[in-house]
C-alpha cells in the first residue's frame, strides 16, 4: 500500500533540500508552483497528507492554496514556512484550522521532515488502490484530527510529572525534550505545562514570549463568563507541542485554585496523548493535587550528595501520599562517575533511563528557542531521551502504570540502564 504525499510550495532551493528528506522518510513529495497546480493535484490524487506552503512570500497565494485544502470537503494539513517575526501575527487571515502548524526559517529539512511525519502520523490519511499513473481513484480524504477535540474512544492521554524537591537537576529540560520526542518523532499529541510559577522558564527555553498564561485567561474568565480549556489557553511552539503556562509571575497566583488547576489538567487528558508537567520544587497544595492525578512520576536525579538526598525524601514523602508506585527515577548526567547502580540502591528507585551529560548542547538549543531534540537530533543524548520516551510509551501501552505491579514494578528486578554509560 503507498504512502501519503506530501505537496510541497517552496522555493527551489528549500524544495530541494525537503523533497530529498521527504523521500527518505518513505513519503513522496510533489512540488507545486501554483494555486491551479495544486487544484488540479487536489482533484487528481486523494492521498495528499499534508501541504508544506509558504508563508513568508507571496502570501496571497498562500492564502489561495489554502483555502484549496478545505474545498468540497477536503481537510488537508498545512504546514506553514514562516519567519520567526512574523510567527505571532500567523492567522491565515482568520481562517487557520487547530490542525494546522507553522515552523520558522530558518530551519534545518531534516527538521521540517519530522514535524511532516508526525502530522502525517495523527492525520492518518486512508491511501487506497492507485493506478499505474499514480493517481488514486477513490474520492476525498477523511477529515484530518482535530487537536482540540475529545477523542471519542480509546484510553485517555497520560499525565507525566517531572519532580524533584532540589532545584538544578534538570527537570525543565528533561520536560522539555520529552515533550518535544513524543511530538516530533513519536507522532503524540503533547502539552507541556510549566506548573512552577516561580522559577519556571519552560516557555523561554523554547523562545516564547509574552505568552497568555492560565492566570491570565482564568481572570479575563471573570469578566467574560467564558471558561477557556487549557488546550485553547495553550500556545503552540513550531515543533507542535502546546505549550502552557500557569502565570508570569508568582505575585498573581491566588485565582490558580489547586482543585481547579488538576482538574483541567486531567480534562486535557481528552485531548492530548501526554500532559507532561514541569513542576516546583515544592510540597505545596499545587504540587500535591497534581501528584493525586499523576499516572508517572518521572524524579530527575543528578549524581550528587544533595540530589540524592532530595530524591530519597520524595521516595519517603511519597509513600506517605500513596504515591509510591508511581515514581521511576531518571539518572541525569549520567556519565559524571556515580554508579547507577549505587545510585538505584541509595535512592531506592529504578532507573527507568539514563541521560548522559550534554548541558552546552541543551543551552545552545535554548538559546536558539528550540528543544534540542530538534537542534541536535543526531546527538547521542538525544537517543538517552529517545529511549526514556520509549519505556514511558511502553509503560501506558502496557497498562502496568494503573495495574498492582505499578510503574515502578516494571523496571524492578532489571534495571533497563544502558550499559555503555555505566560508570564503575
Amino acid at each position: 500500500m503507498p504512502r501519503s504525499a506530501v505537496a510541497i510550495a517552496l522555493p527551489p532551493a528549500e524544495y530541494a533540500a525537503v523533497s530529498s528528506q521527504i523521500i527518505e522518510a518513505g513519503y513522496e513529495p510533489i512540488e507545486v508552483r501554483t494555486a491551479d497546480e495544486l487544484e488540479k493535484l487536489l482533484n487528481l490524487r486523494r492521498d495528499i497528507g499534508v501541504a508544506i506552503l509558504d508563508g513568508e512570500n507571496d502570501f496571497d497565494r498562500t492564502l489561495e492554496m489554502y483555502s484549496l485544502l478545505h474545498d468540497q470537503g477536503r481537510n488537508i494539513p498545512a504546514l506553514m514556512v514562516v519567519a520567526a517575526r512574523a510567527l505571532d501575527r500567523m492567522g491565515l487571515a482568520g481562517k487557520a484550522r487547530v490542525n494546522d502548524e507553522y515552523f520558522t526559517r530558518p530551519y534545518s529539512a531534516e527538521s521540517l521532515r519530522w514535524r511532516v511525519e508526525a502530522m502525517l502520523i495523527r492525520a492518518e490519511i486512508p491511501i487506497g488502490d492507485s493506478s499505474s499513473s499514480g493517481i488514486i481513484q477513490s474520492g476525498p480524504s477523511e477529515p484530518a484530527e482535530d487537536i482540540y477535540a475529545p477523542a471519542a474512544e480509546g484510553p485517555r492521554g497520560q499525565i507525566v510529572i517531572v519532580f524533584n524537591p532540589k532545584g538544578g537537576v534538570g527537570k525543565t529540560t528533561i520536560a522539555v525534550n520529552v515533550a518535544a520526542m513524543l511530538q516530533v518523532r513519536k507522532g503524540q499529541r503533547v502539552l507541556l505545562v510549566d506548573c512552577d510559577t516561580v522559577t519556571g522558564h519552560v516557555a523561554s527555553s523554547l523562545g516564547m514570549e509574552n505568552t497568555r498564561t492560565v492566570a491570565d485567561a482564568w481572570t479575563e474568565d471573570l469578566n467574560t463568563g467564558m471558561a477557556e480549556s487549557f488546550a485553547e489557553i495553550a500556545a503552540m511552539h513550531q515543533n507542535g507541542v502546546s505549550v502552557l503556562v500557569m502565570a508570569e509571575s508568582p505575585l498573581h497566583t491566588e485565582i490558580l485554585e489547586p482543585k481547579r488547576v488538576a482538574e483541567a489538567i486531567t480534562t486535557a487528558c481528552r485531548v492530548y496523548d501526554w500532559v507532561i508537567v514541569d513542576m516546583h520544587p515544592d510540597y505545596g497544595p499545587l504540587n500535591q493535587v497534581i501528584f493525586e492525578r499523576a499516572d508517572k512520576i518521572i524524579v530527575p536525579v543528578t549524581p550528587d550528595v544533595p540530589a540524592i538526598r532530595a530524591a530519597v525524601q520524595f521516595r519517603e514523602v511519597a509513600v506517605e501520599l500513596e504515591i509510591r508506585e508511581r515514581l521511576a527515577m531518571v539518572v541525569n548526567r549520567a556519565n559524571s562517575g556515580v554508579s547507577v547502580a549505587d545510585m538505584e540502591r541509595t535512592v531506592g528507585m529504578p532507573a527507568l533511563a539514563e541521560v548522559r551529560s550534554a548541558g552546552m548542547l541543551f543551552v545552545r538549543a535554548a538559546n536558539e528557542g528550540r528543544s534540542a531534540v530538534e537542534r541536535f537530533p543526531k546527538e547521542k543524548v538525544i537517543e538517552d531521551i529517545e529511549t526514556l520516551c520509549d519505556r514511558l510509551m511502553a509503560t501506558r501501552e502496557s497498562g502496568a502504570a494503573k495495574s498492582g505491579q505499578g510503574f515502578m514494578g516494571i523496571f524492578s528486578g532489571g534495571r533497563n540502564t544502558n550499559p555503555s554509560m555505566r560508570a564503575s
